[in-house]
């Protein structure tokens, strides 16, 4: 599943999930590269 975490107040990644963490961080992948954050809020879609 694609996902978009917040490393820091101004760095968003966007990749596959490939965990989570204890305090509810989650770890995605990016190519060769793991990266941990925030889930980032998913939007919902107007009408």
């Amino acid at each position: 599943m694609l996902r978009t975490i917040a490393i820091g107040t101004c760095v968003s990644v966007q990749g596959i999930v490939v965990g989570q963490t204890p305090d509810g961080k989650l770890m995605v992948r990016v190519d060769e590269k793991t990266f941990i954050g925030t889930p980032v809020a998913q939007s919902t879609r107007a009408a």
